[in-house]
């Protein structure tokens, strides 16, 4: 196999012009060939370097408008030809066609014609022929010709050559094919998946092109990648890179603020709320949240759903916190937070979030649709002889939106548009709400009047008694087991109102 390829014969023929005039300038003066199409070769003219039309190379023009422009055998011989069989060699010179020794091509903008709202008819014409076919013919060929399959890689193919004469390495080419095959498989799948949104087949394919190593996975000794644009979900205004736990709390607090209209602070640790409050302003918003356990709240990931002032800073100040997350900032309040280099402080830019969530398991991956539901006081079945008055439906409906962002099993308290405790995690109903009741003592807070919220049904009727005689008033749950009635019994004997909401919310 050779091992070094001088350039004599390129293909150009790109969507994306930024970045390729350098690249095209050098090849000309190294007395390169160039073949190209359409609007690239009036761009590759415009740089007074030498070009020869496709169509003049196979004496065919472009057809059907521009659907068939390189497909024929003197362009793809050229490419896939192997210089090291006999057979290849002679055809070639048979045929005159021109050993194709470098191929620069993108592909039309499939995946962004789609997230702009394009036509049906405007989307399947950015479905690329030509350029996949030429991106997978020059890739299979790696060993004599190489693939530029993006933008990116103009400068690094152009320091290449300059360093080299003019050539490439085994190597470089091998790891040109290598992107060239992500580029052509990534493509492929978000063609696939847009066809597959309408009954869809059972198989499970996704392609995320861009990544960021971490400093580590759950634990030290993991490693740990992310898959995804962070840049465009945030703008980091301050701190250290993100970390692998950071990155759950983070998701898990997007989620959480997302369900709150009103002016609203949360606190997170370890993806479940240990404080949540909404007030008339953002500051009083922070202050009542810290306040329901200061506690966890150390080391934690804060969230808001309004702009940070510098009031509002001035009493986050306090507290050492891992990253705060909200919409705005005034700059008094960032200039405020720099003073500590580590602490991370993201704006959010709101992008559209993927409404499925999948993750690896035994040897496969579950894949589900996302919990984007909600139930509100009109969804909330009376099933006691006491009704709810309006503000406990009101902390009902608060208490329904943190329970639904935490550890199954849990019990959530509200009072007044506060969270003053839950019991996270516990393997037991019966041992989340004892939890949570002891919490709210150890922080000062009375359970005389809170609502309850349960992620599941009551199996027995020993929660509803034991937030009875906590002093709890009214409680939610989704209803569904068959000793319902018995729930119901004794929230009536204990002047408990009580409403089901017929959804569960489970959180594993």
């Amino acid at each position: 196999m050779s091992q070094s390829v001088k350039i004599k014969n390129a293909l150009i023929s790109v969507y994306y012009k930024d970045g390729l005039a350098p690249l095209v300038e050098y090849l000309g003066k190294q007395g390169v060939a160039l073949y190209s199409t359409g609007g690239t070769e009036q761009f590759i003219k415009d740089l007074n370097v030498p070009v020869t039309a496709v169509e003049d190379l196979t004496s065919y023009p472009s057809i059907l408008g521009g659907r068939v422009k390189t497909l024929h055998p003197k362009v793809f011989g050229g490419i896939l030809n192997r210089r090291n069989l006999a057979g290849d060699q002679e055809q070639i010179a048979q045929y005159e066609i021109p050993e194709i020794d470098l191929v620069i091509v993108d592909l039309y903008p499939f995946e962004e014609t789609v997230k702009g709202g394009g036509t049906d008819e405007e989307i399947i014409e950015k479905i690329d022929i030509g350029g996949i076919s030429l991106i997978r013919a020059a890739a299979k060929n790696f060993n004599d010709v190489v693939i530029i399959a993006s933008k990116d890689d103009y400068s690094t193919l152009l320091e290449q050559l300059q360093e080299q004469n003019g050539a490439t390495t085994l190597a470089q080419r091998k790891a040109f094919a290598k992107k060239a095959f992500h580029t052509s498989s990534h493509y492929d799948t978000a063609i696939f998946n847009y066809f597959n949104s309408d009954e869809p087949l059972n198989v499970f394919k996704e392609s995320i092109a861009s990544a960021q190593t971490l400093r580590y996975g759950e634990n030290p000794h993991q490693k740990g990648t992310f898959y995804g644009n962070l840049d465009e979900m945030f703008t980091k205004l301050n701190g250290k890179e993100l970390s692998y736990n950071n990155l759950v709390d983070v998701d898990a607090a997007v989620s959480l603020i997302d369900e709150f209209e009103e002016p609203t602070f949360a606190i997170l640790k370890h993806t479940n709320a240990c404080g949540v409050a909404s007030r008339s302003t953002v500051k009083q918003a922070w202050i009542d949240a810290l306040a329901c356990d200061p506690v966890s709240a150390f080391g934690g990931v804060l969230i808001t759903n309004r702009e940070v002032d510098l009031a509002t800073a001035e009493e986050i100040n306090n507290l050492f916190f891992e990253v705060l997350i909200a919409p705005s900032y005034e700059q008094a309040a960032v200039d405020l937070f720099k003073a500590k280099k580590n602490r991370v402080i993201l704006k959010r830019n709101y992008v559209e979030l993927n409404k499925k969530q999948f993750k690896t398991l035994l040897n496969g991956v579950i894949e589900q649709d996302k919990d984007l539901i909600i139930e509100g006081p009109e969804q909330m079945t009376a099933v006691t002889e006491k009704l709810p008055t309006a503000q406990e439906l009101k902390d009902l409906h608060f208490a329904n939106k943190i329970v639904k962002h935490t550890k199954s099993n849990t019990i959530v308290l509200v009072k007044d548009d506060v969270l003053i405790a839950s019991g996270v995690g516990q393997t037991s109903r019966v041992d989340a709400l004892r939890q949570a009741i002891e919490k709210a003592a150890s922080f000062g807070f009375s359970t005389q009047g809170a609502a309850m919220a349960s992620d599941a049904f009551f199996p027995f009727p020993d929660c509803v008694e034991i937030a009875a005689d906590a002093g709890i008033t009214s409680v939610l749950q989704p209803g569904g087991s068959i000793k319902d009635a018995d729930s119901v019994a004794k929230a009536n004997e204990k002047g408990i109102a009580m409403v089901t909401t017929g959804v569960r919310h489970f959180k594993h």
